[in-house]
């Protein structure tokens, strides 16, 4: 009996093994072919104070834009210093506006801050690219990538040459966000990173990136500003940047299917836009930008082929032939209701389906010939 047991659990194993060579083979044609198979955008404001109220508008805008695209809550990490909603010189009350319309909320409802106040820290956005975290870290608050992730990475606020301020307290280096970087290559955090910053000398943010397959776009190069594009008078503040109003004009008009490149998201980038000179680093960069759609990292549309059933199983199992419910017994231990025997029957008769009932001697015979077969591959194996 035990060698048999011992024949059965081989054959197992190995027929196992197959299927999963054959998914596994099956599994990498489809990411080669596509490349990635799942964005995440990390979106960071790094200001606070009712004055630098253009930067909270600035990343809630490309919030509302990857959320528009595709990409669900559960895949954008978004930090946010968050008191310029609840400031007391708002004068509308739990709202934050990038135009002076006041057309869209941008704060609403739906809206889900992971890292908020004084948690939007260069320590917290350093733990999150590289996922040094302690074991009950929520995962929610946690960038879960792998290989596979394409990411887009925003960054706006106040910066100087190869720094960026977070919150008027302490200040990330370029190099701080180079090794960062370097330690999710090395860990197989990403597949393609989209590096986007909007600050005054924002080009000297990139310049010490030296991990393979990133692309980095800045807002001003050095020396130079970074401007605000329009102010609400009612508000008493500029309420969005330049740089990232012609991102936003530039998106709105693309579509989650798009095959739209990147490349000619860039091309809105001018002098006469943004009134600073953008900078671009594409060294990095493995592919032609020309070849690359922005939903590679702005969507996340999946494409799924659906199966079309001609009779729905559930209710053929619970109707009878005329499409009466079936008879329901009542549970009276449990008060459950349960649904009568199904007729197979008649729904395998009105399918065309024909069982074969095996007497006891075609039973045996099977189940002598299965045993010779797997006896023959446990042989085969060993």
């Amino acid at each position: 009996m035990k060698i048999i047991n011992s024949l059965l659990a081989w054959s197992i194993l190995l027929l196992t093994v197959l299927s999963q060579v054959v998914d596994t083979e099956d599994a990498e044609r489809i990411i080669s072919e596509s490349g990635h198979t799942n964005n995440w955008a990390v979106l960071v404001s790094t200001s606070r104070f009712w004055f630098n109220y253009r930067h909270i508008a600035n990343v809630l805008s490309l919030y509302r834009t990857v959320k528009r695209m595709g990409i669900p809550d559960s895949q954008i990490i978004l930090m946010l210093p968050d008191d310029i909603a609840c400031n007391p010189r708002n004068a509308a009350p739990g709202t934050v506006f990038n135009n002076m319309n006041q057309a869209i909320d941008l704060y609403g409802d739906s809206i889900e801050v992971d890292y908020r106040g004084y948690e939007v820290t260069v320590e917290n956005f350093i733990r999150l690219l590289t996922d040094r975290w302690d074991e009950d870290h929520p995962r929610s608050k946690r960038l879960l990538t792998d290989e596979n992730s394409n990411i887009f990475i925003y960054m706006t606020g106040h910066g100087g040459n190869e720094f960026l301020k977070f919150q008027d307290a302490e200040e990330i280096g370029s190099y701080d966000i180079a090794d960062a970087f370097a330690q999710m290559h090395e860990m197989k955090r990403y597949n393609e990173i989209f590096f986007m910053i909007d600050t005054c000398q924002a080009n000297t943010m990139y310049q010490r990136f030296y991990s393979p397959n990133i692309l980095a776009v800045g807002s001003s190069e050095l020396d130079q500003s970074s401007y605000s594009h329009h102010s609400d008078l009612e508000i008493g503040v500029a309420v969005i940047d330049r740089f990232t109003y012609y991102t936003l004009d530039f998106l709105e008009n693309v579509e989650p299917n798009s095959t739209t490149t990147i490349d000619k998201l860039f091309e809105v980038y001018t002098f006469d836009n943004i009134h600073s000179t953008p900078g671009f680093r594409t060294d990095l960069f493995q592919r032609d930008i020309s070849t690359v759609k922005l939903t590679d990292f702005f969507g996340n549309i999946q494409n799924l082929i659906v199966d079309e059933i001609e009779d729905d199983i559930l209710y053929v199992a619970n109707h009878d032939e005329s499409g009466r419910l079936l008879e329901q017994v009542e549970n009276k231990t449990n008060n459950v209701a349960k649904v009568s025997k199904i007729d197979f029957e008649s729904y395998t008769k009105e399918n065309q389906v024909n069982l074969v009932k095996l007497s006891p001697e075609q039973t045996k015979l099977i189940g002598f010939i299965s045993f010779i077969a797997i006896t023959g591959l446990w042989i085969v194996a060993k």
